[in-house]
């Protein structure tokens, strides 16, 4: 069997995992333990992301043709990548986080909803909470708001009530 016939299911893998992702991101895992390394997976399974190490070449066919051949560059020696075609920011908060004990774990760049960023970029973006984190706290902030109204028309309205029995 040639080469390319043992290669091409791994690149169609690769495709198929990368087919209506919001983010990929690139990171060197290089000097992980497997503690680390166990960590890692488990918390971006537990976000609903995809992570796996491949070949820089099949990724580079992969990518090919798609957004994320901007990360072509990137891949330099060894290279894990981790998906997500839910939430844009999962991955890169729980690599960022994982990333804060685990000093090996370096981020390469990442392609988020179309857009290149390098590893400044995806720093910035590993603060950005997550959408149910905004969602409780706009919520919270309209709530607060209507709380006090009320106990304002309630007061006026017991105010009104006194009122009128004098």
């Amino acid at each position: 069997m040639a080469k390319v016939e043992i290669k091409q299911p791994i690149v169609d893998e690769i495709k198929a995992k990368i087919d209506g992702a919001a983010t990929v991101v690139l990171v060197d895992y290089r000097g992980l333990t497997v503690e680390q390394d166990t960590k890692l997976r488990k918390g971006l399974r537990e976000a609903g992301c995809e992570y796996k190490v491949y070949k820089n070449t099949l990724m580079k066919r992969a990518f090919e043709g798609t957004d994320f051949a901007q990360l072509d560059d990137l891949l330099d020696g060894p290279s894990a990548i981790a998906i997500s075609k839910e939430d844009a920011t999962a991955p890169i908060r729980v690599l960022n986080n994982v990333a804060k004990e685990a000093e090996a774990l370096e981020f390469k760049g990442a392609v988020v909803e179309g857009t290149f960023y390098d590893v400044d970029g995806v720093k910035a973006l590993a603060s950005i909470p997550s959408r149910e984190e905004l969602i409780s706290k706009l919520l919270g902030s309209l709530q607060s708001p209507i709380t006090n109204l009320a106990r304002v028309l309630n007061q006026i309205a017991e105010k009104g009530d006194g009122a009128a029995e004098a």
